[in-house]
């Protein structure tokens, strides 16, 4: 499957346009590719549907903010239109911005079909999920088209959606047109409910949906899986799945965007004569090597042992904070050797002190 194209590239607008500037670009393109203007070209339909999707997307406010941050991975991989809704779904979505350009039988004139509220949900995930994506199967409980239920025309607006009145003005006869109050804008009533359908024909019913988690996800973002929320009434679209990303706090390591931070304790004796540790990493594990006289506070950099960048390549870095270990209790044992370091010219700080014979005498003090 070829790599989806930018949405404001699609559309040929920058990333700050207006509302209206997104808008008209939308209706530039949607007229140039109107499968009424392009009987039987293939090219033709498939740029109308990807501008309907991008429109779809950067129309809506929400969803335009999820992009901009996090492009099409906080789509949830799920595009929207181009992903499986058809022409009638677009029409019905997005019919007014045709006008009257191509007559009733495609735009403003035909009803308006009902489209399906989202569903939202968390998904927990660990950092060792967040590092290399994942696929999860959620159960979820939504509406969907009940079972042998059938719909037929609605004969007080003859399927339109809307009634259109004559009214005498001063200015002359005016026409108005105004939601249909039976059909509710959708042309159609039910013909046959099953007893477990409400009366929008739908029911409730658990369904497994498949998610895949792109790898670099953060805590709080959110995915959206088209066309999996609630069915729409009147067998209308479906809304969308909303996936709230919750981070679960890692035991050993923690996350500061694409990097990770983990914190070394290291005893006195191990910072004054150097010391090879071995640390967690998100998959497996790394030894470091803690130089001789290293500080307490010094920050080692393993370079790409980090998350991997969401929008970008490569990954973050993982930083290991060395932090000296000081007991709270010695032995009287203990304690004398310290009494004697204590007086001992290498342990008065001195940040230009370069005694190379140092570290030799800790070691023979301390065998």
């Amino acid at each position: 499957m070829s790599e989806k194209r930018d949405y404001y590239d699609v559309l040929g607008v920058p990333k700050n346009a207006s509302s209206s500037e997104i808008k008209k670009a939308y209706r530039k393109l949607a007229l140039k590719y109107h499968p009424d203007k392009n009987e039987g070209d293939a090219g033709a339909e498939s740029k109308f549907k990807e501008a309907a999707e991008a429109y779809e997307v950067l129309s809506n406010s929400e969803k335009k903010s999820r992009y901009d941050q996090f492009g099409h991975a906080g789509m949830g991989g799920a595009s929207g239109f181009g992903g499986g809704m058809n022409m009638d779904d677009i029409f019905s979505q997005f019919g007014d911005i045709f006008g009257g350009a191509f007559g009733g039988s495609r735009g403003g004139g035909r009803s308006r079909v009902a489209r399906g509220t989202n569903l939202r949900v968390k998904m927990k995930l660990t950092l060792s999920e967040v590092a290399n994506g994942v696929t999860k199967k959620i159960k979820v409980n939504k509406l969907v088209n009940a079972e042998g239920v059938t719909f037929k025309d609605c004969q007080n607006c003859g399927g339109t959606g809307r009634i259109t009145r004559m009214a005498e003005t001063f200015l002359g006869a005016m026409q108005t047109q105004s939601t249909c109050n039976v059909c509710k804008g959708s042309g159609k009533i039910i013909d046959h409910k099953p007893s477990n359908a409400d009366v929008n024909g739908l029911q409730r019913k658990e369904e497994i949906i498949e998610v895949d988690i792109p790898a670099g996800v953060m805590d709080g973002m959110q995915l959206s899986v088209s066309g999996k929320g609630n069915a729409g009434p009147f067998n209308g679209i479906s809304g969308d799945l909303i996936v709230v990303i919750e981070e679960i706090p890692h035991e050993n390591l923690r996350r500061d965007g694409d990097h990770i931070h983990y914190d070394a304790y290291v005893n006195f004796v191990d910072a004054v004569l150097g010391v090879s540790l071995e640390i967690p990493m998100l998959s497996g594990k790394a030894k470091i090597k803690v130089d001789p006289g290293t500080q307490s506070g010094k920050v080692l950099r393993l370079r790409s042992k980090g998350l991997p960048v969401l929008q970008g390549y490569g990954n973050g870095d993982l930083f290991v904070h060395i932090n000296v270990w000081t007991p709270k209790k010695v032995s009287k044992e203990e304690q004398k050797i310290l009494e004697k370091l204590k007086k001992s010219d290498n342990f008065i700080p001195n940040p230009d002190r370069n005694d190379k014979g140092f570290f030799q005498r800790m070691k023979d003090m301390f065998q």
